[in-house]
């Protein structure tokens, strides 16, 4: 896989340069337990979305096709990721089930906890005919994550469906693996994950996500890639949090990045944010290093920033960490 692969622009491209889709919720963050009361802040949270804003942010088309409920947390969704230039032409609205909402809470020093409420919610009830308007409008690129197949089995045919739709239509398939225990384990999640691959462009993982989509117990990172590469993916990217990332070739080769050094305040979103950095890349047409470079400034931005996508750069501000740390812009 090279950035070459990507489907090129042309006159008749499609209106989106990416297109994703998954649950996004009203987000409510406090500064400390709820039980202890005090005041909260109301956004909204999505790990497709957050990949969304972020190439929204570095000047690409990208188009998010989820499902809300018809109330204020799905209009306040709307309303967000509308005003960040994500877009939503394709986005459906449920009007029997509410939209998801989940409450981040500070609960002693910089340890958080994060409950959801999404049994039932319209996002978990998409099914592959909600999805088949944005599919007809076609993308350069399809960017799934991990989560929304554990939603539900609506979701999970949904994403099968796309994916078949993709590579039917010769469009780049790219899947962040983004596992959450929370949702389901690691044993449910292996084999819908697994029978994905054949059809998946770029891989995006972490290294303990790895286990998840290939090898056997005891295998190590080479040799779940080359189990990866073996069973049709294109290449492979291992996200190594504070250590930076690795991109994976089919020739055995490697090519790293060491991660930006930022005060963090919130690692809410990181992973979300390397990937709009990385997708850039790759619709700019960027080699190996570069592509990884601008994920892990991105990545950088996020962590550095309290919010899942607040702090997100523009493409404008990619250079803002090159310079030295407390300097003022003028």
């Amino acid at each position: 896989m090279t950035a070459r692969d990507i489907v090129p622009e042309s006159s008749g491209s499609p209106a989106v340069e990416v297109l994703t889709f998954g649950e996004t919720m009203l987000s409510v963050r406090t500064a400390e337990p709820l039980t202890a009361g005090g005041g909260a802040r109301i956004t909204v949270a999505g790990a497709e979305s957050n990949v969304a804003v972020g190439l929204a942010r570095l000047g690409h088309r990208a188009g998010w096709a989820g499902r809300l409920g018809a109330d204020e947390p799905g209009r306040t969704v709307l309303r967000a990721l509308r005003g960040e230039g994500v877009d939503l032409r394709h986005a459906t609205v449920d009007e029997t089930a509410p939209t998801g909402v989940m409450l981040r809470e500070g609960r002693v020093g910089d340890i958080a906890r994060v409950h959801y409420w999404r049994s039932g919610s319209a996002a978990s009830r998409q099914r592959p005919e909600h999805l088949a308007g944005a599919l007809a409008a076609g993308a350069r690129i399809l960017h799934l994550t991990g989560i929304t197949p554990a939603l539900g089995e609506g979701p999970r045919a949904t994403v099968v469906g796309a994916v078949r739709h993709a590579r039917e239509h010769g469009r780049t398939v790219t899947l962040d693996v983004n596992h959450r225990e929370r949702l389901w384990s690691g044993a449910e999640a292996a084999p819908v994950l697994r029978s994905l691959l054949p059809d998946v462009d770029v891989l995006i993982a972490s290294e303990e996500e790895l286990s998840i989509v290939a090898g056997a117990p005891g295998d190590g990172e080479r040799d779940r890639v080359s189990e990866l590469f073996s069973g049709g993916v294109g290449e492979v990217v291992v996200k190594l949090g504070a250590e930076g990332a690795r991109v994976h070739h089919r020739d055995g080769s490697t090519t790293g990045a060491p991660a930006r050094r930022v005060t963090v305040r919130d690692t809410v979103g990181a992973g979300d944010a390397f990937c709009a950095g990385y997708l850039s890349g790759l619709l700019d047409g960027l080699a190996a290093g570069a592509r990884l470079e601008r994920a892990v400034v991105c990545g950088a931005f996020a962590v550095a920033c309290e919010g899942d996508w607040e702090g997100l750069p523009h493409r404008d501000e990619l250079t803002l960490l090159d310079g030295a740390p407390g300097r003022t812009v003028r």
